[in-house]
C-alpha cells in the first residue's frame, strides 16, 4: 500500500467515526429532546384538563450509552493524530476552524453521509419538518457552543464552507444547513477543482510536468530567479508581467509554477464578473481554492485597459501566487507586486530555436531575420509546416510564419495581395537601387546587428522605415508591393478611418493594437497618405492641437521602437514631421516618368494574352500622365473592346484616354489625340 493508500484508509475511518459520533450524539438528543421539555409518560396537561381519553404521548426509546460516544470521539481522535492529518483536520488547520466550527461541518458532512442523520435531527429538534442541521440545533448538541460561528466573518461562512438556506421570516438559528459540495468531496478525500470556477479557468501548466519546449536562456534566468524567490519568500506573491508577448509570459509563468509544485490556471479578465456581489463570490472562492489545492493563478490583461476595476479589485483581494499579464504597468494595484518586462526571446536564441529543428543555419537565419516568434510559436510553425503537402521546405516554413502572424492584424488593416514584381517596376537606376537596398536590410539585419556586433551598441532603431514620396500614380504602392512580393512577407495598408478617432487617446490605442500585431514580423506596414497621420506638430493654441501634438509624439515613439518594416507613402513630403524625417532609414522620390519610362510602362500595361491591334506604343508615351493613370487607361480600353468585341485598337486606348482626362479635369487638345494609322502626329 503506497502513501496515498494508506492517507485514505485513515481519512475514511476518520469520517466513518465522525458520522458514527454525530448519528450517537443525534440519538442522545432525540432521546432526552434536547429541544424541548421532556416528556415522559405521565398524564400531561392536555389529558388532566379534558379527561383521561386523550392517549398519552408515547415515551421516547433510550439513547445510546455514554461509553458508545466516548470511545466514537476516541477513535477519531487516534485517527486524527496521524500524519498526515484526515482532511478535515487539514480544513480546520487551513481555515483556522474552532473544535465548534469542525463539529457544525461534520454535522452537516454526516447529513450528506447517513441517511439516519435526517431522521435523527428532526426528532432531535422536536419537529419531522426539520430533516436538517442548523445553528439551534448544533448549539444545544455540542460542547463549548460559540455564538461567533454565527458571524459572517467567522471562517465557515467567510469561506463558504457551509451553505445556508434562509427562507423568509426564518431566523439565522433555525434555517437549513448544508456542507458546500467542494468541501465535502475534499472531507472524502477528493481534491479537484471547484466547477464553479471551471467554466472561468484554463490549465496551463500541472506539478511535475515537463515544459514542451525548452525556454530560451534570456528567459529561463528570469524563471530561475522567480522560483528561487518565491521559494524563500523574498518576493511578494503577485508578479506583473509586461509586454505584447503573451506566449512568453505563460511560458515562464508555467515554468515558475512548476518549480514551485503548483499547477497553473489561467482566467481572462473579460471573464471577471463586474457586479461586486458576484466578483467578492468569485475571489472567495479562489482564495479557498487557493488553500485547499496547490495551484497559482494567470490573469490575462492584455487586451482590458488600463487599472480595469475588475482585475484590481479581484487581485487586491485575493492571495496565492498569481502572474498578471498586460501589456504597460498598471498604477493602481492595491497589492504589493513584482514588475518585470518580458520581451521575446533574442534574434538569436531564434535562429537557434530554428536550427534545432532544422539542422539548417541558413534557413534558421533566414527565418529569424524577418519573423520575431516566441519558442511556442516556433514549434507550432514548425508543426503546421510538416502537416502541408505543398512546396519545398523552407516554403512551407515561410507560409506558415506568415499565417501565424496575418491573423493579429486582419481586424486592424486591409491585406493587399502583392502580386507586382522587379520587372512590372519601372523607376530611374538611383531609384531602382534604394528599394533593392531596402530588401538587403531587411534580409541581412540579423547578420549586421547580431553576429557583427552593431546590436551591444544599441538600445533602439532596429527597425526598417522609408518614405516614399511622389506625384499620384508614380509607383509607390506597387513599390511596396514589389518589396513584399521579393521578400515574401505579407502587406497591410494601414486605413487611416479604423486608426483615427475624435475621442482622446482612442487614436494612441489603435495604432498601439496595429504595431504591436506586426511586431512578430512577416509583415510590411504601408501607410498610405501618411501625411494624415505624420504631419507636422502645430502651435498649442487649444485642448485639440495639444492631443493632435501628443498622437504625433507618440507614433514618433512607435516607430522608432518597432523592429519590423514600415512604408511610408505621401504627396506632401513637406508636410511631414521634420522628426519623423529624422527617423527614416530611406527616403525614395518617385519622378514623375518621363517619355522613355512612360513607354516602358505601356510596354507593360497589357497582358500577352490580350488581344491587341497595331498599337503604337511611342506614340502613346507622349500622352503626359503617371504609370498610375496608365494603368487605368489600359483596364478603360479593355473593356472597350470587350463590349464592341474586337481587339484593343489605338482608337479604344484614345477614347479611354479622354475619359481619364476628363475624370482628372484636365484639359483635352484634340492634337494630342490625333492618331493616323501608325504615325504619331501627337504634340509633345
Amino acid at each position: 500500500m503506497n502513501e496515498r493508500e494508506k492517507w485514505q484508509s485513515n481519512n475514511d475511518a476518520y469520517l466513518a467515526a465522525s458520522v458514527e459520533w454525530i448519528r450517537l450524539i443525534l440519538s442522545d438528543a432525540a432521546a432526552t429532546d434536547a429541544l424541548a421539555p421532556v416528556v415522559d409518560s405521565k398524564p400531561n396537561l392536555f389529558s388532566r384538563l379534558f379527561g383521561p381519553d386523550e392517549p398519552a404521548p408515547r415515551p421516547r426509546p433510550a439513547g445510546p450509552s455514554g461509553k458508545e460516544i466516548a470511545r466514537a470521539r476516541s477513535t477519531m481522535d487516534e485517527r486524527a493524530k496521524s500524519e498526515p492529518p484526515p482532511a478535515a483536520i487539514m480544513l480546520k488547520r487551513q481555515f483556522d476552524l474552532s473544535e465548534f466550527d469542525l463539529a457544525i461541518l461534520l454535522l452537516c458532512a454526516a447529513s450528506e453521509l447517513d441517511t439516519r442523520v435526517a431522521g435523527l435531527c428532526a426528532q432531535a429538534q422536536n419537529d419531522s419538518a426539520k430533516r436538517y442541521p442548523t445553528y439551534a440545533l448544533a448549539l444545544a448538541l455540542f460542547p463549548n457552543p460559540s455564538w461567533d460561528a454565527l458571524s459572517p466573518e467567522r471562517s465557515l461562512r467567510y469561506w463558504q464552507l457551509i451553505e445556508i438556506t434562509r427562507p423568509p421570516a426564518t431566523p439565522l438559528t433555525g434555517s437549513p444547513l448544508r456542507a458546500d459540495e467542494r468541501v465535502l468531496n475534499y472531507l472524502k478525500g477528493l481534491n479537484h477543482l471547484d466547477e464553479r470556477l471551471a467554466i472561468f479557468l484554463t490549465l496551463l501548466a500541472t506539478p511535475g510536468q515537463s515544459t514542451p519546449v525548452d525556454l530560451p536562456p534570456s528567459q529561463q534566468s528570469t524563471a530561475d530567479t522567480l522560483g528561487e524567490g518565491l521559494r524563500a519568500g523574498h518576493l511578494p506573491e503577485l508578479i506583473h508581467l509586461l509586454g505584447p508577448d503573451s506566449a512568453s509570459k505563460r511560458e515562464i509563468a508555467s515554468e515558475t509554477a512548476t518549480k514551485l509544485s503548483l499547477a497553473l490556471y489561467a482566467i481572462s479578465a473579460e471573464s471577471l464578473p463586474s457586479s461586486p456581489a458576484e466578483l467578492e463570490s468569485l475571489t472567495r472562492t479562489w482564495r479557498r481554492e487557493s488553500l485547499l489545492l496547490p495551484v497559482a493563478l494567470y490573469v490575462d490583461a492584455r487586451d482590458a485597459e488600463r487599472d480595469f476595476a475588475p482585475v484590481t479589485r479581484f487581485l487586491a483581494r485575493s492571495r496565492g501566487l498569481m502572474f498578471l499579464d498586460t501589456r504597460d504597468s498598471w498604477r493602481t494595484l492595491q497589492r504589493e507586486s513584482l514588475t518585470i518586462d518580458v520581451d521575446r526571446p533574442t534574434r538569436a536564441e531564434q535562429r537557434h530555436a530554428w536550427n534545432m529543428l532544422l539542422n539548417d543555419a541558413d534557413i534558421a537565419g533566414l527565418l529569424a531575420s524577418q519573423f520575431h516568434m516566441s519558442i511556442p510559436e516556433i514549434h507550432r510553425a514548425f508543426s503546421s509546416a510538416a502537416h502541408a503537402k505543398q512546396g519545398g521546405t523552407e516554403d512551407r516554413l515561410w507560409e506558415a510564419c506568415r499565417s501565424s502572424s496575418r491573423s493579429k492584424l486582419d481586424l486592424l488593416a486591409q491585406r493587399l495581395e502583392p502580386k507586382a514584381t522587379w520587372e512590372d517596376l519601372v523607376l530611374p537606376p538611383a531609384e531602382a537601387a534604394s528599394l533593392r537596398e531596402i530588401v538587403t536590410h531587411a534580409r541581412r539585419r540579423i547578420q549586421v546587428y547580431d553576429e557583427w556586433g552593431f546590436a551591444k551598441r544599441m538600445n533602439r532603431g532596429f527597425g526598417l522605415s522609408a518614405l516614399f514620396a511622389g506625384d499620384s500614380g508614380t509607383g509607390k504602392t506597387m513599390a511596396a508591393e514589389v518589396i513584399a512580393n521579393d521578400l515574401k512577407l505579407n502587406l497591410y495598408r494601414i486605413d487611416l478611418s479604423a486608426v483615427v478617432s475624435k475621442y482622446i487617446g482612442e487614436t494612441e490605442k489603435n495604432l498601439r493594437q496595429v504595431f504591436d500585431a506586426a511586431e512578430d514580423g512577416g509583415t510590411i506596414l504601408f501607410f498610405d497618405e501618411a501625411d494624415a497621420l505624420f504631419g507636422k506638430r502645430s502651435e498649442v493654441k487649444d485642448s485639440h492641437d495639444r492631443y493632435a501634438n501628443i498622437e504625433i509624439n507618440y507614433l514618433l515613439q512607435r516607430m522608432e521602437a518597432y523592429s519590423g518594416l514600415a512604408i511610408l507613402a505621401t504627396n506632401l513630403k513637406n508636410s511631414l514631421d521634420a522628426a519623423f524625417l529624422r527617423r527614416l532609414r530611406f527616403v525614395v522620390q518617385f519622378p514623375f516618368p518621363g517619355i522613355s519610362e512612360r513607354k516602358r510602362i505601356w510596354e507593360r500595361a497589357f497582358p500577352e494574352v490580350l488581344p491587341t491591334e497595331a498599337l503604337d506604343l511611342s506614340f502613346l508615351s507622349r500622352l503626359n500622365i503617371a504609370g498610375g493613370t496608365i494603368h487605368n487607361i489600359a483596364i478603360k480600353s479593355a473593356f472597350l473592346a470587350a463590349g464592341k468585341r474586337g481587339p484593343v485598337s489605338m482608337e479604344n486606348i484614345l477614347e479611354a484616354a479622354r475619359t481619364e482626362f476628363r475624370k482628372l479635369e484636365r484639359p483635352i487638345n484634340e492634337a494630342d489625340f490625333c492618331w493616323q494609322g501608325k504615325r504619331a502626329e501627337a504634340v509633345a
